[in-house]
């Protein structure tokens, strides 16, 4: 897999690059086509969606900041790379945030555009990972399997060495995550289920794949990768989030 797609003089298209952006937009009109349907204001996704983009990025970089901040204090020249680092649990955490500060700020409920909008990360996280899989990044473990696949030209995963896909489950899973969603939204018994069930099975989905991961230098929080260790919480509050969003449609 090669990430550098077309060259043309001074300009380059890579495949991650255009992944994310492809996974922006068809967030965007995917949230935008649901609002119509649910009979939210339209005029609001985009701000969303720029929010969420801008707080999501800011929070990736700064979570693999975090994770990595050993490997800065014994080696300062490890800044050099952190500009190729993501994290995407930070991604997640930063969106929400930038979400919830955009709703405190015009006066909207928080867990209605919640449930129409994480649909869409999901689809953006699916076309991000085929990103990951142009790049490299995000690589497997060695593996002996018949699915397991080679890179040559990578700048992050081993070279000449068959690997686990994880890209690839990853993307399959994310997208999955985004029909299983959509079906549920015609279900839900209060707004704030879609976003639980989204960090419930986002969160188990990542833990088990974690195990498959390896790319080790994302660090680790005693036997857990860091990303498993926040999948414990996030799962948790999914799980809270579910609940009590389908006890409150009840009383009501």
């Amino acid at each position: 897999m090669k990430n550098e797609l077309l060259t043309i003089g001074p300009f380059t298209i890579y495949g991650y690059g255009l992944m994310i952006a492809i996974g922006i937009l068809a967030a965007y009109f995917t949230g935008e086509y649901r609002a119509k349907k649910y009979g939210l204001e339209v005029d609001h996704v985009f701000n969303y969606v720029i929010w969420c983009v801008v707080g999501g990025f800011a929070g990736s970089k700064l979570l693999y900041f975090i994770t990595n901040i050993k490997n800065i204090i014994e080696n300062p020249d490890f800044m050099r790379h952190l500009a190729d680092g993501w994290v995407v649990y930070g991604g997640i955490i930063g969106g929400i945030l930038s979400a919830m500060l955009y709703s405190k700020i015009k006066g909207l409920k928080f867990l209605a555009y919640f449930d129409l909008l994480i649909p869409s990360v999901a689809l953006a996280q699916g076309f991000g990972r085929i990103g990951c899989q142009f790049a490299g990044c995000c690589f497997g473990k060695e593996t002996d399997g018949p699915l397991g696949i080679v890179f040559h030209e990578s700048k992050y995963a081993p070279n000449g060495i068959r690997l686990v896909p994880t890209q690839l489950i990853s993307s399959g899973l994310d997208f999955l995550l985004f029909f299983t969603l959509i079906w549920y939204a015609k279900r839900k018994k209060g707004d704030g289920q879609i976003g639980g069930l989204y960090l419930i099975l986002y969160s188990i989905g990542r833990f088990l794949l974690e195990f498959y991961r390896g790319d080790l230098i994302r660090g680790n929080v005693g036997a857990l990768s860091t990303s498993q260790f926040i999948s414990l919480f996030t799962v948790v509050a999914g799980i809270i989030l579910f609940i009590v969003s389908g006890k409150e449609k009840k009383t009501s």
